[in-house]
């Protein structure tokens, strides 16, 4: 138990083993003045009475605070919990956001790599049609002096000796 807690049984404890070792003067009556009239009632008796009545007064208002006080803390737990779920909300639309931005980005890059792929293709394709052009160009000129130079040969006449 609290220290709180022990401290007012302990009071309330000492009033009662009081109370009880003086009954006989609780419960004696004595003339009381209520400002207009008197009565004559046991004073003890009346004082135990306020004090019981004090005690259930500050028991009532205790549990109020206490009720309150968990009233509140609920309704501050269900805002807190609307605000993760709206946190969490907003960030599941930033992922959904970030996907579909990073989806068109990765769209582009790939019409992009498609674009330069084809690009290099035709270049390659170009360059290997004239060196293909520049290929038959060099065997033909070689023929052509092949073909020159056997006229020249033959122009001579010069005997070959092979054997």
């Amino acid at each position: 138990m609290k220290l709180n807690t022990l401290f007012l049984l302990l009071v309330l404890a000492l009033i009662a083993a009081f109370a009880a070792l003086n009954w006989s003067v609780f419960l004696t009556p004595t003339d009381l003045s209520l400002g207009y009239t008197t009565v004559q009632m046991p004073i003890g008796l009346l004082m135990l009475g306020l004090l019981f009545f004090l005690s259930v007064l500050f028991l009532v208002y205790v549990v109020y605070l206490q009720g309150s006080a968990l009233l509140e803390t609920r309704r501050q737990s269900r805002d807190m919990q609307a605000y993760r779920d709206l946190a969490d909300r907003a960030e599941a639309s930033r992922f959904t956001e970030l996907r579909a931005f990073l989806e068109v980005e990765l769209t582009n890059q790939n019409d992009l790599n498609a674009e330069s792929k084809s690009s290099i293709l035709a270049r390659v394709d170009k360059l290997e049609h004239d060196l293909r052009t520049f290929m038959e160009e060099s065997g033909n000129s070689l023929a052509a002096y092949i073909g020159e130079l056997e006229e020249r040969l033959d122009k001579r006449e010069i005997p070959f000796s092979g054997d």
